[in-house]
């Protein structure tokens, strides 16, 4: 009964999310009319720039962007086996934001989405480095490297901002997140997000039983330690590539694996991929609010404003359990 319920959910995450994107691109503040789309004839040349050049690519590219912040942050819950972990508790959100700050500053605007990658990677393998010792990788440090060289990333923003006089606009735009400017040409880099997805879905087993404890993962023939790696390399991966495109959008990578396990259970062949649903849903509806009625507002404002209150009440009825 479990394994039925368990796809009917995934199937639904599947279908509502269509739906999401089908919802965005009709809604704005010019009107498209869904027969126009289901139909595929447009009578307006104007309407039909702004659904196809403008809305749809915008909308899939939440979509994406949303699955792959929760992927990462499957991820990252599993390696620290703390419900609390995200995408960015490795720095990697303040190490694309110094990539992003420097291309800004020095006038290598074109190259913006390159330095946020490679900020975001850079501070993953940084944290790898420090934290690893003798070839065993402690959760523990891992974290507390992370929180350390977040903070230290984050100085370095700070100091950017004060420096960087008429550009310090563009630098704020891209820590508060967007998709103003989602493209059709981001579409193929967002879309290897899901082979990082794929592979841990391959290896829910493994995942399972590293949620249970390093012990018992030894105990059971696996190695811990390339488990841990697996889901570093992972998470950095798939948060570098969604920064370079969205800049740093919050909590969806945070609330949508806890809703998911809430739901469905602690078994990641479920978790992943509805994680990836609701994630992608989440965003797509974020980003449609903050298109549609709130003047384009940075779509991170809107996660954080949703999001913090939502999470702290998922937190207070899991207590009340």
């Amino acid at each position: 009964m479990n394994t039925i319920r368990n796809f009917l959910i995934l199937i639904g995450l599947f279908c509502t999310v269509i739906i999401a994107i089908l919802l965005s691109v009709i809604t704005g503040p010019v009107e498209i009319s869904l027969i126009e789309i289901l139909t595929g004839i447009m009578q307006d040349t104007t309407h039909s720039q702004i659904l196809f050049d403008i809305r749809l690519p915008r909308a899939i590219a939440a979509s994406l962007v949303g699955a792959g912040l929760a992927c990462a942050g499957a991820a990252m819950q599993t390696l620290f086996r703390n419900d609390l972990a995200d995408p960015y508790t490795l720095g990697t959100s303040a190490g694309g934001a110094v990539g992003v700050s420097l291309a800004i500053i020095t006038g290598a605007v074109l190259l913006v989405p390159i330095a946020a990658f490679c900020g975001a990677i850079g501070s993953a393998f940084l944290v790898y480095l420090l934290a690893a010792q003798k070839r065993r990788l402690s959760t523990g440090n891992l974290l507390l490297t992370g929180i350390a060289v977040s903070m230290f990333f984050s100085s370095v923003v700070s100091v950017c901002l004060v420096f960087s006089g008429k550009n310090m606009h563009q630098i704020m735009f891209w820590l508060m997140g967007g998709l103003w400017n989602a493209s059709w040409a981001d579409i193929p880099l967002l879309l290897i997000t899901l082979i990082p997805a794929g592979i841990l879905a391959l290896f829910s087993r493994d995942l399972n039983i590293m949620s249970c404890g390093e012990a018992e993962t030894r105990t059971l023939g696996i190695d811990p330690e390339k488990t841990k790696l697996l889901l570093l390399a992972v998470s950095a991966g798939i948060t570098g590539l969604v920064v370079s495109v969205s800049g740093s959008i919050g909590f969806i990578g945070l609330v949508s694996p806890h809703i998911m396990r809430i739901i469905t259970g602690p078994d990641h062949r479920v978790l992943i991929p509805a994680s990836l649903g609701c994630g992608a849903l989440l965003l797509v509806c974020a980003d449609t609010i903050s298109r549609t009625w709130l003047g384009d507002l940075p779509v991170g404002i809107v996660t954080a404003f949703f999001g913090a209150p939502f999470f702290l009440m998922l937190i207070r009825r899991r207590s009340d359990l």
